[in-house]
């Protein structure tokens, strides 16, 4: 899937100067006007309804000490914000919502698995949102503000940024899922090990999606239901939506789980029965020339006295008694059903 990466904003301020990825002025009636990090540092609203929204990268020095001094955040709660705790969680504080989301990596590179997290703090005025790694939901957002149809506050920002979250781990599913039908159409005889080896593959991006994804499920029920009063019923119904959505998410990714253990229960065990057979006839073989060979090698012991050593039919004797023998075995194993 791709995506517009953090460094093709004309907002963007350069890399080595300030930790503003882009900020936008939410005007309220979905459109939003580009403002630069000075002007964010000091920032109030000019007229009813505007929200900030600052997207920074929280590795970079100084964010920690402008959340505390600019914006009051409590020491713990700005630590957390720029830490590489990843977990998702959410809790409110006062009359703010901070919350740690996840979204699936899908920068150049990226495994399924790798997943990317965003802190998110909002007092309903101001939205900050960070990331260390580049993320692409919050620049899909970013887009539609700037073609007016974006969302008009801060409730409907943080909503649809779970949304899309959310939403993009439909098409790790279905990339799964996809190759789960396909490995089904391939010949185990012939590609056995090449499909235990993708199987495998599957089943732990099933289990890292399902490790990490399952605590956002709780961060986003947290969200709804503790939310400040800015957060308004509308924006908790959509929170429940997607909460509802990624409930079936969840489930799709233990379908995908099951699937890839049957098949690769079915692999395995057609392998094991593949064996077992070559071990069987290879047994049955050797039951055979067993007695053949104990004749022949009795037979050619270099010992005076052997019988039919002057006489020239013995050849064909020994012949004809080993073909008796062959028979008797073969004539044996079948009533036995060993063959």
């Amino acid at each position: 899937m791709t995506g517009l990466n953090d460094a093709s904003s004309s907002a963007i301020a350069p890399e080595t100067e300030t930790p503003l990825l882009f900020g936008r002025v939410l005007d309220g009636r979905g459109g939003a006007r580009p403002i630069e990090w000075q002007e964010a540092r000091d920032w109030s609203p000019a007229a009813p309804g505007e929200v900030l929204w600052l997207h920074l990268c929280r590795n970079r020095s100084g964010v920690q000490a402008w959340l505390e001094e600019a914006l009051g955040v409590p020491e713990p709660t700005a630590e957390l914000l720029v830490s590489d705790a990843t977990r998702p969680r959410a809790f409110r504080e006062n009359q703010t919502l901070v919350a740690t989301l996840r979204g699936i990596n899908f920068n150049p590179g990226a495994q399924p698995e790798d997943m990317i997290s965003m802190q998110v703090w909002s007092d309903g005025n101001r939205l900050i949102t960070l990331r260390r790694h580049p993320l692409q939901t919050p620049r899909e957002i970013v887009a539609l503000l700037d073609r007016g149809h974006g969302p008009p506050d801060a409730g409907a920002t943080i909503t649809l940024l779970a949304e899309l979250l959310i939403t993009r781990m439909s098409q790790s599913i279905v990339d799964m899922n996809q190759a789960l039908d396909e490995l089904e159409e391939l010949d185990p005889e012939d590609h056995a090990e090449e499909m235990l080896n993708r199987i495998s593959v599957i089943r732990r991006n099933c289990l890292a999606l399902k490790r990490h994804m399952g605590p956002q499920h709780e961060a986003l029920e947290q969200i709804s239901r503790d939310a400040p009063a800015w957060f308004e019923d509308h924006d908790r119904r959509e929170i429940a939506e997607s909460i509802a959505r990624l409930r079936r998410y969840l489930d799709d990714i233990d379908i995908s789980k099951e699937s890839a253990l049957v098949l690769q229960d079915e692999l395995r065990a057609r392998s094991l029965a593949s064996s077992e057979h070559a071990t069987y006839m290879l047994t049955i073989v050797a039951g055979i020339f067993l007695p053949l060979s104990f004749l022949t090698g009795l037979l050619g012991i270099n010992v005076g006295g052997m019988p039919g050593m002057d006489d020239p039919r013995a050849f064909w004797t020994v012949v004809a008694l080993c073909a008796a023998v062959l028979t008797g075995l073969l004539l044996l194993f079948r009533r036995l059903r060993w063959l």
